[in-house]
């Protein structure tokens, strides 16, 4: 028999948004998801636009997502989408999010999870309750040298770990972009959509995200430097933390939106007693280890002895370059392999397992929640659970 297609439906992503047709590309190049339905803007004409443009049914195609899923639970299973991703600007993910979970809708969902953290804590509990499955779509965590530095960490073979360092600087904010008509700009610098913070929420998370998924650590306590440089911006655009990990390692996350001339130059080392590692984005197939004793080796994805979880998520030969969309895919691919043994009533691999989740969600609205408490007051260092 032929393997069938998972059906997924979309909540956001109409004309003039950036990150729906990125996760769109990215959910279908493995051939493991076709979209089915969507309710792509609060705008039902706008919604139908993008609709006729992906070529779906005109009854698939929904002027809201509490309309979407309604209908959709209602439609045999073999008819209905399997699973939803949300894709809305941030003061849109709960409400979505915890609807798919009462419809009976797995959730992919864009970051930061939620506007603020108490939004977050609920959607864990809808999460935990409803059994359901859940991925957050922390790109970076997709690159075949990000999994195998986490796995290189995970090893031991740098000795404990003692320094962490993370930034994320653009430059694409450098001007005051949102009093023009720029869509994105405007929204995520409005903390009525975007909450508390600015470049800490939309990159901070990512930096954060990443420190912790390679080092296998936890961040403990942050001290924060935030500013808002652009005159007559309402969130802030640009910030540096040091970070205190559970073991005692110390760190430093960077991220600027006011970096002009920089793209998305996301960047990591990690150092432990023995050795460390490098990465960065804008060189994404590679990955610097360094050792005390012996030269810095160059260790390149698709090579013969990485491991099992770099792996998995390459797609071509050693040489070719792989990016941003395959990285985002392999969310989806992830996603969807669970899903699919789910389904089919088979174990999931720990490789399959292997994206960002609920827990990763509320540690990232935790850290928005705490970098901007510490920004704000005089006693620089905040505890990261206090008051969890």
């Amino acid at each position: 028999m032929a393997k069938r297609k998972l059906k997924m439906g979309m909540a956001g992503g109409g004309p003039g948004s950036f990150i729906g047709a990125v996760h769109r590309m990215a959910a279908a190049l493995d051939g493991e998801i076709e979209i089915v339905c969507g309710a792509f803007s609060a705008d039902p004409e706008k919604s139908a636009q993008t609709g006729a443009a992906l070529g779906l049914p005109v009854e698939r195609v929904y002027g809201s997502y509490r309309e979407m899923f309604r209908a959709e639970a209602e439609l045999p299973p073999h008819e209905r989408m399997e699973f939803v991703s949300i894709v809305t600007p941030n003061h849109v993910h709960a409400e979505p999010a915890m609807l798919a979970l009462e419809h009976g809708f797995h959730v992919v969902l864009d970051k930061p999870m939620t506007l603020n953290l108490a939004e977050a804590i609920e959607l864990q509990q809808a999460v935990e309750r409803s059994g359901l499955l859940f991925c957050l779509t922390h790109t970076y965590t997709g690159y075949p040298m990000i999994k195998e530095a986490r796995q290189l960490v995970a090893s031991g073979k740098f000795g404990t770990i003692r320094k962490v360092y993370v930034e994320y600087p653009q430059g694409w904010l450098s001007t005051y972009a949102e009093g023009g008509d720029n869509k994105q700009a405007a929204w995520r610098t409005d903390p009525a959509r975007s909450g508390i913070a600015g470049a800490m929420g939309d990159i901070g998370t990512h930096a954060f995200n990443l420190a912790e998924y390679v080092s296998g650590l936890e961040v403990e306590s942050l001290c924060a430097d935030i500013q808002t440089v652009v005159p007559g911006r309402k969130l802030d655009d640009d910030g540096s933390v040091l970070l205190r990990f559970q073991n005692g390692a110390s760190g430093v996350l960077i991220a600027t939106q006011v970096a002009a001339g920089e793209e998305n130059n996301v960047r990591i080392r990690v150092y432990g007693e023995k050795g460390g590692l490098e990465w960065q984005q804008q060189d994404a197939n590679t990955l610097l280890v360094k050792w005390s004793d012996r030269p810095a080796e160059v260790w390149r994805t698709g090579g013969s002895y990485v491991s099992e979880y770099a792996a998995h998520n390459t797609r071509v030969p050693a040489g070719h370059p792989e990016g941003y969309l395959e990285a985002f895919a392999n969310l989806y691919r992830n996603f969807a392999l669970t899903l699919r043994a789910r389904l089919d009533g088979t174990e999931a691999t720990a490789v399959m397992l292997d994206f960002p989740g609920i827990r990763e969600g509320v540690r990232g609205m935790m850290f928005i929640d705490r970098v901007i408490a510490s920004g704000q007051a005089t006693q620089k260092w905040t505890a990261l659970n206090a008051g969890a």
